[in-house]
């Protein structure tokens, strides 16, 4: 329906991504899905996505496996670079869903946003 694919990414059992999936769906948007933990995460997508929302917005510094970081780890996330090396080796540090068509990155729950790129 849209022009441009829209991409999910995420982990299929995490509830936010559930929401993002089953909102695309009934609002009848056709997508990909993307699961991070199986297929990794593009490089170049990566770099979209910390070039449009920045760091600070794609690592949930609230989740599980954030808490579960030693101090050092989580206090050398200062930036771009620095959060692409952490996101690389723990994946699940991302905030879920990303939901991204063209170059438009969508971060976290939010049907307002996602209505404006599918509109």
């Amino acid at each position: 329906m849209s022009k441009t694919t829209i991409t999910v990414y995420g982990i299929p059992n995490c509830d936010s991504v559930k929401k993002a999936r089953v909102w695309l769906t009934d609002h009848g948007v056709d997508y990909v899905f993307h699961d991070f933990k199986k297929q990794g995460i593009p490089s170049e997508a990566l770099d979209l996505w910390l070039t449009q929302v920045g760091w600070e917005a794609l690592v949930n510094r609230k989740g599980t496996t954030w808490r579960k970081l030693d101090a050092a780890l989580q206090m050398g996330a200062t930036d771009n670079t620095s959060a692409c090396a952490l996101i690389l080796a723990h994946a699940s540090v991302i905030k879920r869903p990303v939901v991204v068509q063209g170059q438009t990155v969508i971060v976290g729950v939010n049907p307002q946003a996602w209505a404006r790129v599918v509109g």
